[in-house]
């Protein structure tokens, strides 16, 4: 039997048991220095918003944009951020079409707990890149996700893509 290793989705499930970690301003997104963009993932930054990749993606290339603004509610959000943060998930499904070439994508947002959000003080929102028959039995029967690409070769790419785009 064919073993695969994915470490970083077994981190993540483990997490579970506890509530998502948050720092004075109540959010793991909030606050992350510029100077920590490489080692947090974070690829591209606006006036706004952001975009990260996901530490524990469902595919490769699982990317969120996230406002600075530390807030559950779309509704809190001034019209500026709703604006940036739409045109940051179209950069970045364009950015992901260089890079990584999928076939289609699911864009959403989790807002609260009961929708599935692990970090619902936080509003953000996920574009996840996919691909014709991505799909196979591990999440069904394992629980696991097998991500094929190397993130910090996928962060240098996709970091290169969004300065080409910008």
């Amino acid at each position: 039997m064919d073993k695969m290793f994915s470490p970083w989705r077994s981190k993540y499930i483990a997490s579970f048991k506890e509530p998502a970690p948050k720092n004075e301003k109540g959010s793991i997104f909030a606050d992350l220095p510029p100077e920590e963009d490489e080692e947090r993932l974070v690829v591209y930054r606006g006036k706004k918003c952001f975009v990260i990749m996901n530490l524990y993606p469902y595919n490769a290339g699982h990317l969120m944009v996230i406002p600075y603004q530390v807030t559950p509610n779309l509704s809190d959000l001034d019209d500026e951020t709703k604006l940036e943060a739409m045109n940051l998930i179209d950069l970045s499904m364009r950015a992901l079409k260089m890079v990584c070439n999928p076939h289609g994508f699911n864009i959403g947002a989790n807002i609260g707990a009961a929708a599935g959000g692990s970090v619902d003080s936080h509003l953000h929102f996920h574009i996840v890149p996919r691909w014709n028959g991505d799909t196979n039995f591990m999440p069904l029967i394992a629980e696991t996700k097998v991500i094929s690409n190397d993130m910090q070769e996928l962060y240098h790419n996709l970091k290169r893509a969004f300065a080409e785009l910008t």
